[in-house]
């Protein structure tokens, strides 16, 4: 039987700004990555997305970004390994907080938007944060966004990855994803497909018809789709005629 995490970017309110509908995602899913502050979240949503997150008995993890709520963190900024890491481990530390107060764990780190890409693209900058995850948590599982930074968490002593995989998005030959500046309504039932495919033989096919392998143990929903419950609730509907079970990120790596 195939075990596989659904995680969300979630917790990216703030203020009197609203960002994707946690509320009605959250039942859906197995894992949560939960905005840090910095990109997007505030102390309040914070709180109240751990709160629901422990009501739903769904697994946290922070989201960590740039300071860079004008851009939603999707600008680079120019930081050192060691500039990084402090970010992540400072949004580690306050959603570690609120976990403490509900009672509950934080599981994954999965970093957002530009300080992903940095990662990606630098040895260094990712290395970096993975020994700053460690030396707060050494049970924390590091949400592999791409091949690059899951081949670095591979050599890095310690750390436990998980490769994250894409449905809700078109897939290039090289494995890249295709990012639309405006999310529309996406084919549930195409999506479940999808996600049934990677889920059972880990190949998805692209948007030019090639089939590539995307050996992932998580498949990420992005939230803020019109239609995410929509494509939720098409990816239940095929659960079990597949034998598919879901599972937190902690169980996923134990069963693998």
């Amino acid at each position: 039987m195939p075990t596989i995490d659904i995680n969300c970017d979630m917790g990216e309110s703030f203020g009197n700004w609203t960002m994707g509908n946690d509320e009605a995602v959250m039942p859906y899913i197995t894992s949560a990555n939960i905005a840090g502050g910095f990109h997007a979240g505030d102390p309040h949503v914070m709180r109240e997305t751990v709160e629901l997150a422990a009501e739903h008995d769904v697994g946290i993890g922070i989201h960590p970004g740039f300071p860079d709520k004008m851009g939603f963190g999707r600008r680079t900024i120019d930081a050192t390994p060691e500039e990084v890491r402090d970010y992540v481990v400072y949004q580690l530390g306050a959603l570690t907080a609120f976990a403490q107060r509900h009672g509950v764990t934080v599981e994954h780190v999965k970093p957002h938007g530009a300080m992903y890409s940095m990662l990606s693209e630098s040895p260094d900058h990712a290395r970096a944060v993975m020994d700053g995850m460690l030396e707060v948590d050494e049970e924390l599982v590091y949400l592999a966004t791409d091949m690059h930074i899951y081949e670095v968490a591979q050599k890095v002593d310690g750390v436990t990855a998980v490769f994250e995989g894409y449905v809700d998005l078109d897939y290039r030959a090289d494995r890249s994803l295709i990012v639309e500046q405006q999310l529309e309504d996406r084919d549930p039932e195409l999506v479940a497909d999808r996600f049934v495919s990677i889920a059972t033989d880990g190949v998805v096919e692209t948007a030019n018809g090639e089939e590539i392998d995307v050996p992932a143990d998580s498949i990420c929903i992005h939230g803020d789709n019109p239609n995410a419950v929509e494509i939720l609730e098409a990816i239940h509907d095929r659960l079990e005629d597949h034998d598919i079970e879901l599972a937190s990120l902690p169980d996923v790596v134990n069963s693998s």
